[in-house]
């Protein structure tokens, strides 16, 4: 008897929320019917704008990338905001519909190219890498050998060509949640005669067993690959425990070296804004400090009571690009913004960067954070982006392979999928162009010794090696 009294309550609640389901289904096609058929077509297929249906999405893949695209619209292509029109529930009902019938049809991402086609060139696309779980960062130890970071904690070569089965052994415990993990890897520049290499990582503190979640920060190391096992490990930059953060997100983190010897880093401000502008506090900050963790007693902030001794610049929201101008040595920074307001920075001494009491951008739910994008003693970014591309790994192009290209800028960008290339005069951006699209997330981009260029993918956990095409 009970039993058949449970599988009535199980039978009646699955009938709810089948019928549930169609009913969200039916809705979501009306209003789709009357708010986007218009201009993606009666059956999704496109007509005024892209074909909903084929698998590639160019302004953001994933289910929060789309709901904000159509509540809040995408202005310079024309297609207006929903949010005073449309409730949040029934832009989700739209979203499922969309799904649904993707679904029923098939849909699927294309496969990589093999060919991509640019103003100056025509480039091979191969696949140099592939099977990895989120790689964060690519850096080559010569041109037979590249070491790669997946997020989880692993540490991959790639020796002639081929992914070597197994990660390096013995490299620091990380802490594999949210946007934490293993970041970046940076090989010395003297490199043939030290053995350096650097990596930077999400460290956790000790679970104090009070229930609380333990705190967390962006760690610098550096060690040596002895027998395919990471040795002779040394810290460079730990921050004062009682500055970590039980947040999860916004670490940072890349390393790169200039040519007067110095290593810079940045970690982004964990979630807690107002703390950019806090000199006592390593988050929201770029540093710089000596290849051997040595400070350099010229930091702008070195003086100051109480201040991160190795601080270089202040209001950075989350950077997740960093590059040395081949030329000129300048240290060029892109920043995730909030939702808008992604930017490209110059980044110079002592200089604050504005986050959170300047931006172009908005918060996530469409709220205003400030009213103010310029104010005095902040610096302007040289380049923004609105609505926001998601922008990450960065790289001036140092090659031969592609001389046209020399000294430009390698912008990659999750959200957008792509990779842009910037002409820089001094500081300003005089033109850009996408030389990469919808191949996957890009988390980084890399000249390699041999003129190429390296592209790292999320979703699929993909390095894509570009040449161009005889």
């Amino acid at each position: 008897m009970h039993s058949t009294i449970h599988f009535l309550r199980y039978f009646v609640l699955a009938l709810i929320l089948t019928i549930s389901m169609r009913v969200i289904a039916q809705d979501g096609a009306v209003l789709y019917g009357k708010n986007c058929a218009q201009c993606h077509g009666a059956n999704l297929n496109g007509g005024n704008a892209a074909s909903l249906i084929d698998g590639i999405w160019q302004f953001g893949a994933e289910d929060g990338y789309q709901f904000r695209n159509i509540k809040f619209g995408i202005a310079h292509l024309g297609m207006p905001s929903y949010q005073s029109t449309l409730k949040d529930d029934e832009i989700r009902s739209i979203m499922s519909y969309m799904k649904d019938k993707a679904t029923e049809i098939g849909a699927q991402k294309p496969p990589i190219a093999k060919e991509l086609e640019t103003l100056d060139y025509k480039i091979n696309v191969e696949i140099f890498a592939e099977g990895l779980e989120v790689p964060w960062a690519i850096d080559f130890i010569d041109k037979n050998t590249a070491l790669i970071t997946e997020r989880p904690g692993r540490l991959r070569v790639v020796k002639n060509g081929t992914l070597q089965a197994e990660a390096v052994k013995n490299t620091p415990k990380v802490l594999n949640e949210g946007q934490g993990g293993l970041l970046d890897v940076a090989i010395d520049p003297d490199y043939k005669d030290n053995g350096w290499i650097y990596l930077a990582y999400s460290h956790v503190l000790e679970n104090t067993g009070t229930g609380d979640r333990p705190g967390a920060m962006t760690r610098i190391v550096r060690g040596k690959i002895e027998n395919n096992t990471w040795t002779k490990q040394e810290v460079l930059f730990e921050a004062p425990h009682e500055t970590y953060r039980t947040t999860r997100h916004h670490y940072g983190c890349r390393i790169v070296f200039d040519p007067e010897g110095y290593l810079f880093f940045c970690i982004g401000e964990r979630g807690y804004q107002d703390m950019a502008q806090d000199f006592t506090l390593p988050n929201g900050k770029v540093h710089r400090i000596f290849r051997d963790g040595t400070v350099p007693k010229d930091n702008p902030f070195y003086k100051e009571e109480n201040s991160i001794k190795s601080l270089y610049s202040l209001g950075n929201r989350n950077i997740q690009g960093m590059a040395i101008h081949p030329e000129t040595g300048q240290l060029w920074a892109t920043e995730h913004g909030p939702m808008g307001g992604d930017e490209l920075n110059l980044i110079e001494a002592g200089k604050n960067y504005g986050w959170p009491v300047i931006t172009y951008g908005l918060n996530y739910n469409g709220s205003v954070i400030t009213e103010e994008t310029h104010k005095a003693g902040m610096e302007q970014p040289s380049l923004y982006w609105k609505p926001s591309t998601a922008v990450c790994g960065l790289d001036f192009y140092r090659g031969d392979l592609f001389k046209k290209w020399k000294n430009r800028l390698m912008v990659g960008a999750l959200k957008y999928e792509q990779v842009s290339l910037l002409d820089i005069e001094k500081d300003r951006v005089m033109h850009e162009e996408v030389i990469v699209k919808n191949q996957g997330r890009v988390r980084d981009v890399s000249t390699g010794p041999d003129g190429a260029i390296y592209v790292v993918l999320n979703s699929p956990g993909t390095v894509l090696r570009l040449t161009p095409k005889e």
